[in-house]
């Protein structure tokens, strides 16, 4: 049986589960609305659909199509900007042709902690993961559903310490989200693993073998493509440069990737998925930063572009995957930030983003994804 005919079986055997008693027209009928329309839909628009009737609520409601949806979505221009403010969490469109945030597009937040307390660590998938800086708890949120979910546990697991501890979110084969935490303390590490499936941390006990060195080595949250849970390491207090390290989430072990080579001493680096690629900015060349953007190849890395120089020069910054249009944001520790456009050439690639205004947040998608396995 072909890869289509299989998929088409295994969609009319999720469709019939359902308690749907119709012919095989009908079936080929809602097949194609489930899975070539409403797919296709933005996640608020997948939620008006379910007032439709009680079979379109019952279908896209369940985690399937939600997981479905997600991975269609994922790959679409929707990526959003957000951004916690007093009480409010406020939606920006990511294009400097704007100059706003979305109508509409304040979100409250669902648990109760105080909002300057509340920092987003990373987003995956239109999950965030959030820290309760008062209390140390972490807290995986969907904000477009509110469905929100404490992970931290009674014995101290899944707790955070900001510069000492790190984060990962991912998805593993059988669609459990999961949470992957490392602490680290004199110069030692400990692992854990959260998984929303069954609601459980497990240790990660061939962590030990990865070295934590001395000087308290800065740690990227981890970043997510193709079953590894990459992060950056910033060793240069032991001459040791920036060292790329991967989770495999299969096999739960860690390996040491390569990592640009460069000749100068100082260098940087920031992971975004593009496409579904494993993409770094690298900065380089101190006095004089140059940004460079690299995709990763099998185990090399390929060099894509090279950045004009930003004026004024941003001597320390961030940059971020924004949408799948070619373009970045790169944002300076004081919050100046500028959209780079890398269809374009010399200055004419950077726009300045006018609503900007140093927020702190993240970028997400907006999707079904629930922090909760069993939903319905």
């Amino acid at each position: 049986m072909s890869t289509n005919n299989l998929q088409s079986c295994k969609r009319k055997m999720f469709l019939h589960g359902h308690g749907r008693q119709s012919t095989s027209i009908d079936n080929l009928g809602l097949d194609i609305l489930v899975y070539e329309i409403l797919i296709r839909l933005p996640a608020k628009g997948v939620g008006r659909s379910k007032c439709v009737c009680k079979e379109w609520l019952s279908i896209l409601s369940t985690r399937h199509f939600a997981m479905m949806h997600c991975r269609h979505i994922s790959t679409s221009y929707n990526q959003k900007f957000i951004a916690i403010g007093s009480r409010l969490c406020s939606v920006f469109p990511l294009s400097c042709e704007d100059s706003g945030p979305l109508l509409n597009s304040g979100i409250l937040l669902p648990f109760e902690a105080p909002w300057n307390k509340v920092n987003i660590l990373t987003s995956f998938e239109g999950l965030l993961c959030v820290c309760f800086r008062n209390a140390g708890k972490l807290v995986i949120w969907n904000p477009l559903t509110r469905a929100f979910k404490e992970v931290s546990s009674s014995n101290s697991r899944g707790l955070y310490k900001p510069k000492s501890y790190v984060i990962g979110l991912y998805v593993d084969k059988t669609g459990d989200y999961k949470l992957l935490h490392i602490k680290r303390r004199r110069g030692r590490m400990w692992v854990h693993v959260y998984s929303s499936m069954f609601d459980s941390w497990h240790k990660i006990t061939c962590a030990n073998k990865l070295r934590c060195w001395r000087g308290k080595p800065i740690w990227s949250n981890g970043t997510f493509c193709k079953g590894v849970l990459y992060f950056l390491v910033n060793c240069f207090i032991e001459n040791r440069g920036v060292m790329l390290f991967g989770f495999d989430v299969e096999s739960e072990r860690f390996m040491l990737k390569t990592f640009p080579r460069f000749p100068h001493a100082d260098y940087d680096g920031n992971l975004v998925v593009v496409h579904k690629e494993l993409h770094m900015f690298v900065t380089h060349g101190l006095p004089n930063w140059t940004v460079d953007l690299w995709r990763m190849e099998g185990e090399s890395w390929v060099k894509l572009w090279v950045f004009p120089r930003i004026q004024p020069i941003i001597l320390s910054c961030s940059i971020t995957h924004i949408t799948s249009t070619c373009r970045f944001l790169v944002v300076s520790n004081d919050g100046v930030a500028n959209e780079i456009d890398t269809t374009k050439k010399g200055d004419d690639c950077f726009l300045p983003v006018v609503w900007f205004h140093g927020l702190q947040g993240a970028i997400y998608t907006e999707t079904l994804s629930s922090p909760d396995f069993y939903f319905h």
